[in-house]
């Protein structure tokens, strides 16, 4: 699971309610502290330094984030790949 240009990711989070929430994260072109790539979603908000073994730690971006641990780190299909086969 190396992180490529074009790779990306499903992080799934827990919800207070019970349920779930995807965001899906994009490689920013960076490493983070512990030399992996980091990956951001489309707002900027969410950033997660992801391991090759696809491990994902989370990184604050404020100054008074206490941003929580993924349920789950997969790689992320597009529909239309998975379609595709």
């Amino acid at each position: 699971m190396t992180g490529t240009d074009d790779t990306t990711y499903d992080l799934v989070f827990s919800l207070p309610d019970g349920g779930e929430d995807t965001v899906v994260v994009r490689p920013v072109g960076t490493t983070g502290p512990g030399g992996h790539p980091v990956y951001t979603d489309d707002s900027g908000i969410v950033r997660a330094e992801i391991s090759d073994r696809g491990e994902a730690r989370m990184l604050a971006t404020g100054g008074h984030q206490a941003p929580g641990r993924p349920l789950v780190c997969r790689r992320h299909t597009p529909p239309d790949r998975e379609a595709a086969g």
